[in-house]
């Protein structure tokens, strides 16, 4: 059962061309034999300029061929590198890094030390690593791999074609998927998070519900979905979830949002589709995000988000209006400079005209009116 790694490690500038829609200005045949950095390029490597400040480190680069858009590629010197020409190069690199990356192939079998359960039901071509555990009536679906020290508990469901890394831990009664992928260490279905006071003491309120992860959903390492106290907590398809996140019971999320890391989400939130939640979030229980809203780095959510909303800061608000609030305080020094200038003035005209009304008492002529220029020769 050893990992076999399988890559096609080189391309024709046309195969690449070919295989990302993109128009191949220079030597069509020219192969092609990695993926690189700017700095870092050598001859047969392909690089991704998107600006004209990176098509300049591109031309002077050691890379056989640039990625670029028609824009660019007008003002790229004739000759001088072979150019994949494309309408959407951030996706057309993607798709190239697909192209040389390795393909893992983990035979189907089960390793000697795993143990499975009764009534499990296994599908056709899965894998299944050293030391795994899959307790008593799951299912494991066609081209599932299990690594290293994963735990299936109890009646979980595993969709085809889903891959769990290794020490991975499902806790009874969760379902993966189709094509998901779990990153080593994460805990899906724990209990949630609940306490009742009784008296000095505190009891434990019981976590009786499910986790449902839909299809193609990544769940990154470390990551922590809790199971509901009734009902489901829920993971939309496509979603993607970065590493060290915590979504707590009862939580929905739409389809295809993005979960960047150590955001926490607390209890019974409704997150809609194609949110997205900056890294280190964190989001109030009971409240709501509509569909495409968007929470801003170390945003502190504690209301609902209307879709399409891009909300920043703590207490999160609408962001056009945090970026005021700090261009303001970035203001406050000079205004305080001013503000000091303008005390001492005063201060001098409030000494000027109370020796003028002093000078008036004794002589018996009533006070005149001091302006600024009285003020400076007063003081």
């Amino acid at each position: 059962m050893e990992l076999v790694e399988i890559a096609r490690v080189e391309y024709s500038l046309q195969e690449i061309a070919s295989a990302v829609t993109a128009e191949v200005i220079g030597d069509r045949d020219m192969v092609i034999s990695g993926v690189a950095g700017l700095e870092t390029a050598e001859t047969g490597d392909l690089v991704f300029a998107e600006s004209p400040r990176f098509l300049d480190s591109a031309l002077r680069s050691r890379a056989s061929a640039i990625l670029l858009t028609t824009e660019l590629a007008a003002g790229a010197r004739a000759g001088l590198k072979s150019l994949l020409v494309v309408l959407q190069p951030r996706l057309a690199f993607v798709q190239v890094l697909r192209l040389f990356a390795p393909i893992q192939h983990r035979p189907p079998g089960i390793h000697e030390s795993a143990r499975i359960g009764d009534n499990v039901r296994l599908g056709v071509g899965v894998h299944i690593g050293p030391n795994v555990i899959v307790e008593a009536d799951s299912v494991i679906d066609d081209g599932v791999v299990l690594l290293a020290g994963v735990i299936v508990g109890e009646g979980c469901a595993v969709g085809a074609g889903t891959v769990v890394h290794s020490n991975v831990v499902l806790y009874p009664g969760v379902t993966l998927g189709r094509a998901c992928i779990v990153h080593a260490g994460s805990v899906i279905g724990a209990d949630g998070f609940g306490y009742v006071p009784i008296g000095n003491g505190l009891m434990k309120v019981p976590h009786l519900g499910a986790v449902e992860i839909g299809d193609e959903v990544e769940i990154g390492a470390n990551t922590c979905i809790d199971r509901a106290k009734t009902g489901v907590t829920r993971i939309g398809s496509g979603t993607k979830i970065d590493n060290l996140v915590h979504i707590a019971h009862n939580v929905t999320v739409g389809q295809a949002c993005l979960i960047i890391a150590q955001v926490g989400v607390a209890g019974t939130v409704t997150i809609g589709n194609g949110v997205i939640l900056g890294g280190q979030a964190g989001i109030k229980d009971h409240v709501s995000l509509g569909d495409g809203a968007r929470v801003g780095a170390q945003g502190g959510v504690i209301g609902d988000v209307a879709p399409g909303t891009t909300v920043s800061g703590y207490p999160a608000r609408p962001h056009q209006d945090k970026m005021r609030e700090l261009g303001s305080l970035t203001a406050l020094p000079d205004a305080l400079k001013r503000m000091r200038a303008m005390e001492k003035r005063l201060a001098v005209l409030e000494a000027a005209l109370q020796a003028r009304r002093s000078e008036d008492d004794a002589s018996g002529d009533p006070a005149e009116p001091i302006g600024t220029e009285g003020a400076e020769r007063a003081g």
